[in-house]
């Protein structure tokens, strides 16, 4: 776990275009409601740091960044479940 911390506790999905896994969580999420901001490291210099921080100097994607967590390629079901305890109002009927 790194100390990254953003100003305010989101869901943030790192991807890159064409990564079959980030398609899939993207799917799971919006089946299971929650809402979240999609950032393509492959665009975005500081972002692709954000996820080597999470994962041991690799850009393994997705990564989910909710406050001061980060989750490499985690199901669905554990997004949902972390973002009802750290970012309820990402979760519909929260």
């Amino acid at each position: 776990m790194s100390s990254h911390v953003t100003d305010e506790a989101e869901v943030i999905v790192y991807w890159r275009p064409g990564c079959p896994y980030c398609s899939s969580l993207f799917r799971q999420l919006d089946q299971l409601g929650v809402q979240y901001r999609r950032v393509d490291i492959w665009s975005d210099p500081d972002a692709a740091a954000v996820v080597r921080s999470f994962a041991r100097g690799n850009e393994t994607v997705p990564t989910v960044v909710i406050g001061d967590l980060g989750l490499v390629n985690p199901p669905g079901s554990e997004v949902f479940a972390l973002a009802r305890e750290r970012a309820p109002q990402a979760v519909a009927g929260s």
